[in-house]
């Protein structure tokens, strides 16, 4: 009988994959990450996070499915569509250490999450972003409309707030624990503004946010309406501008009093 090894304490990730409507190309998705994880990220104990937010077709079935299949992977359902509203609850509810998402469709390259996940376990920064906007990134099929559309935004989002990341809506983040208890109860917005809010708020409630550039394929057969997104994030951002932001600097700060007395 050989010896028994000790298990080690590995510092635990939860990766979420928010999911509305992808019966189709879910399995693949999940697939391709629980394989990319157990070849790649044995420095954590890691768990694939399904995150359904209202899907009307066979979604929640599959996840369901899968989650039988591997052991690595769960499901938390949110009755309501909302990307940011199924991110928020599902960060809010893990115990990991570090959490992290990834759109299904895997857009960003997934040889990115091992470097972002150490950077922000090693202290280096508390959140680590994808971005398709600095030197050094690769954007593959994306169209001028959309390239022109995320310049835009970032231009306006830094004049307003005079943040440092120039891209917000990447679908790739590393977040420390820290900034889910810390910064998470503060963010509002339920659909894609989540990510920009989130951001924002961190940054400028002394978190660092770092960017990396990534290899970006976009998605052909993407779902995002480009022009009502813009339409809620430019109310997004005159919600953070007038009072918003004020009003979240103080809940934030109460959180942070109550954690020391604590």
């Amino acid at each position: 009988m050989g010896l028994s090894v000790p298990m080690l304490n590995l510092v635990t990730i939860d990766i979420v994959i928010p999911v509305l409507n992808e019966e189709e190309t879910l399995t693949l998705c999940v697939e391709k990450l629980v394989s990319f994880c157990d070849k790649y990220m044995g420095a954590f104990q890691w768990r694939v996070v399904i995150a359904d937010n209202g899907s009307q077709d066979k979604t929640v079935f599959i996840a369901q499915e899968l989650s039988l299949i591997y052991s690595s992977v769960s499901v938390t359902t949110v009755l309501i569509a909302g990307r940011g509203r199924a991110l928020k609850k599902t960060w809010m509810e893990s115990d990991a250490d570090l959490v992290a998402y990834m759109d299904v469709d895997l857009s960003t390259d997934i040889n990115a999450l091992p470097k972002a996940a150490d950077s922000v376990l090693n202290g280096e920064h508390d959140i680590v972003v994808g971005s398709r906007l600095l030197k050094g990134s690769r954007v593959v099929g994306r169209t001028p409309i959309r390239s022109i559309t995320s310049w835009s935004y970032s231009c306006l989002f830094r004049l307003f707030f005079l943040v440092s990341f120039k891209d917000a809506q990447c679908g790739f983040k590393v977040l420390s624990r820290d900034v889910v208890d810390h910064i998470l109860p503060s963010v509002r917005d339920p659909g894609w503004f989540f990510d920009t809010e989130l951001l924002i708020l961190a940054e400028k409630n002394g978190f660092c946010v770092f960017e990396m550039p990534v290899l970006w394929i976009d998605d052909p057969d993407s779902r995002v309406k480009i022009f009502r997104t813009a339409w809620e994030d430019l109310k997004g951002l005159v919600r953070l501008r007038v009072g918003g932001l004020a009003k979240a600097r103080g809940e934030i700060k109460s959180i942070k009093a109550s954690k020391k007395i604590n």
